[in-house]
Formats: structure tokens, C-alpha cells, sequence
């Protein structure tokens, strides 16, 4: 199997990754809710924990929507998928330590933890439109910690937005290149148009 054949299997079953965006922007909100109204650590458990929750959660999505909802066991991305996964919780270690210091700079860095977690997905799914994402959530982590401090308290609810609206983008992009593949491969299409119904 070459890299684009894997790369269209994990688009294909995965629907282009948007539940997984879709559920993290859920867990995001929660956690800025959680430090807005809350308290620092309560929002910093709800992002770590829930953050685990984020594959199994998305997982489940992509079942009830029915089809598949996993690759094939031995299929080459897997091994990626998993490591990409698991930098996040480790990352998120470095953003509670800073946390603890300066409660603030918690949801920040953790944008820049899971923007970067998504450069992964561009070979992994074969769409630069995760290098987009990525360079979004990096940019507002790294704008509320250095330039503007203001931001640092709104910087959660701003990725929450910034992740369902990629989540849109994402289903959108599936269901185009979906139509596309099947249009492609009905029976009419490839009779020139006519099809045995015999």
C-alpha cells in the first residue's frame, strides 16, 4: 500500500477527522467554562482528562453515523495515529506545570500543544487544511501569551470556535470528496451512461 492509498483509507473512514474536532471543541468549552467560572485546576483536569476522552468520544460519533469507525487491523497509519495521540497528554503536563505557576497561561499553552499535535494529521490524513488549523490554534496560544494577555482568559473559548468551525470545514470536505469518488464509481458512469438493469 503506497502513502496516498493510506491516506484516502483514513479520510474515508475517519470522514476526513471532523468528529474529532468536533469533540475536543465540546471539551474545550467545557474547560473554559470550568476556568471561568470555576476554578484553574478543575479546568485543567476537565482539558486532561477529557482530552483522553477525545478518540473514543469521536470514535463513537462515526459509529452512529454508520460505517466503519476504525482502519483495518495492520494498516500502516495506525502506528502514526497513535503517537500523534498520545503527544497531546504529555504535552498538556508541560501546559499544567505552567499552569500552576501562572494560571493564566494554562489554556494558551495547551493551544500551542494540540495546534502543533496536528501537524501530524497533514501526512496523516494527506490535507493541508491541518497545517491551517495547526497555525490557528498555535498563533492565538502564542498571541495571548506574548502580545496580547488580554486574550489569555477568552483563548479557550476562541479554540473552541476555531475547532467546530474546522470540524465543518473538515465534514464538508468529506462529503465532497465522497460524492466525487462515488459518482466515479457508479454503474452509469462507467457504462457511459448507461447501465444493465437486466
Amino acid at each position: 500500500m503506497n502513502v496516498k492509498q493510506a491516506q484516502e483509507d483514513v479520510r474515508r473512514v475517519y470522514r476526513a477527522g471532523f468528529s474529532g474536532p468536533l469533540v475536543a471543541a465540546v471539551i474545550w468549552a467545557a474547560a473554559s467554562a470550568a476556568s471561568q467560572w470555576g476554578s484553574s485546576a478543575t479546568a485543567m483536569a476537565v482539558l486532561f482528562f477529557g482530552g483522553m476522552l477525545i478518540f473514543p468520544l469521536s470514535s463513537l460519533v462515526l459509529k452512529l453515523m454508520g460505517g466503519p469507525a476504525s482502519l483495518a487491523k495492520g494498516h500502516p497509519s495506525i502506528a502514526l495515529a497513535m503517537q500523534s495521540a498520545f503527544t497531546v497528554p504529555l504535552g498538556l503536563l508541560v501546559a499544567i506545570a505552567l499552569g500552576a505557576v501562572e494560571p493564566s497561561l494554562f489554556l494558551p499553552a495547551s493551544l500551542i500543544i494540540v495546534g502543533a499535535h496536528y501537524l501530524t494529521f497533514i501526512s496523516l490524513y494527506g490535507m493541508r487544511s491541518y497545517g491551517v488549523l495547526a497555525g490557528v490554534l498555535v498563533a492565538v496560544g502564542a498571541v495571548a501569551i506574548f502580545a496580547v494577555p488580554a486574550l489569555r482568559d477568552l483563548s479557550g473559548w476562541i479554540g473552541c470556535v476555531v475547532l467546530l468551525v474546522f470540524a465543518g470545514s473538515l465534514f464538508v470536505a468529506y462529503r465532497a470528496e465522497f460524492q466525487h469518488t462515488a459518482a466515479l464509481t457508479s454503474p452509469a458512469l462507467r457504462d457511459g451512461g448507461i447501465s444493465d438493469v437486466s
